[in-house]
C-alpha cells in the first residue's frame, strides 16, 4: 500500500495493478493484535476502511457486495430460520441477514473486536441493527467455534472473510469446510466469499471448488457480480448446498421481498447464476 497525502493506493504486484481513491483525510488508524485497520474520508466514495492495506469497504459500494454475500444465499434456502456468519466485523452483512423476518437467531463470528468498534464509529449505517434480539455477536475465533458448535443447528452459514492469507487461510480448506457441513442441517446453504474471478481463478477458486466437494458438498455454483473498489472491480460468492441445488431459488418470494435493495433482485440472482465461459465446469458443480 503506498498513501501520499492526496490519495489511498491498493496494489496487486503479481497481478501489476492498483486502485486509487483520492482522501481528504485519514480519521483513524490503529494496529489491532491482528491487523492494522485505516479509515479515511475520501473525495467521491464517502469513507473506506482498509485492512492491512487492503480496501475493505467504501460507503460508495459496499452496497454490491453486502447484498449479494446474503440474499442469493437466503432466498435459495427453503426457509432458513438460523445463520451463523463467520468474519463480517463490519456488520454490512449481518444486517443484510436481519432484514430477512424469517430469521430466529443470527450468530456472527469475528476475531478482531476492534473491526467492529471501529466501524460502529465510523460507519453506524452498517452497525444500526447490532442491538437486534435475534443476534448474537461473538469475538473469537470461528474455526474453533465451528469445532465446538452442535451437529445440525444452522440453516445457513455465510463465510465473510478476508483474502485467504492470515488468519482466513483456514476458512477455504477442506477440513474446516467439512465442518461447516456438520453443523448444516438438511437443505442448509453455505454462501463464501470467494474473491476475483478473473484474478483468481486458478489459486483460489478452483481450489475452493475442490475443498468444497471433498467436504461433501455436491452443489456448488459461484455467482459473479461488481465491487468497483476490489481488485479488478469484479468479485464473487459461491454458494455450495447440504442436499440443496444451489441454482435453484424462491424467485417469487424474492420478488415480493418485504425490505428494499439497491442491487439485488430476482433477475440480478438469476443472472449471477450464469457461468462464464472460461469458467465453465470450473466454478461449478
Amino acid at each position: 500500500m503506498a498513501l501520499d497525502e492526496n490519495w489511498f493506493t491498493e496494489t496487486v504486484l503479481d497481478e501489476g495493478l492498483a486502485f486509487s481513491l483520492r482522501i481528504k483525510e485519514r480519521l483513524h488508524a490503529e494496529q489491532s493484535p491482528y491487523q492494522r485497520i485505516e479509515v479515511f474520508e475520501t473525495l467521491h466514495w464517502g469513507r473506506l476502511m482498509a485492512i492491512d492495506g487492503c480496501v475493505m469497504l467504501t460507503e460508495r459500494d459496499n452496497f454490491l457486495y453486502h447484498e449479494m454475500m446474503v440474499h442469493p444465499a437466503m432466498f435459495t434456502h427453503a426457509e432458513p430460520h438460523t445463520v451463523l456468519i463467520i468474519g463480517g466485523g463490519d456488520c454490512g452483512t449481518l444486517q443484510e441477514v436481519l432484514r430477512h423476518p424469517n430469521v430466529a437467531r443470527v450468530v456472527q463470528v469475528e476475531i478482531d473486536e476492534r473491526v467492529t468498534r471501529i466501524a460502529e464509529r465510523f460507519f453506524p449505517e452498517l452497525t444500526a441493527m447490532n442491538g437486534d434480539p435475534r443476534c448474537d455477536l461473538r469475538f473469537e475465533d470461528g474455526v474453533k467455534f465451528v469445532r465446538r458448535t452442535a451437529t445440525a443447528c444452522f440453516d445457513v452459514v455465510i463465510i465473510d472473510s478476508t483474502d485467504p492469507i492470515g488468519p482466513a487461510q483456514e476458512l477455504f480448506g477442506s477440513g474446516f469446510l467439512r465442518q461447516i457441513h456438520r453443523i448444516l442441517r438438511p437443505g442448509g446453504v453455505l454462501a463464501q466469499q470467494s474473491e476475483s474471478p478473473l484474478l483468481h481463478e486458478k489459486n483460489i477458486l478452483k481450489p475452493l471448488h475442490r475443498s468444497l466437494a471433498e467436504a461433501g458438498f455436491a452443489r456448488r455454483v459461484t455467482l459473479c457480480f461488481p465491487v468497483p473498489s476490489y481488485p479488478s472491480g469484479w468479485w464473487s460468492c459461491t454458494l455450495a448446498g447440504k442436499a440443496c441445488e444451489v441454482r435453484d431459488f424462491r424467485r417469487t418470494a424474492a420478488a415480493a421481498r418485504p425490505f428494499t435493495t439497491r442491487y439485488y433482485n430476482e433477475d440480478v440472482h438469476r443472472g449471477s447464476l450464469a457461468v462464464p465461459e472460461f469458467c465453465r465446469g470450473a466454478f461449478d458443480g
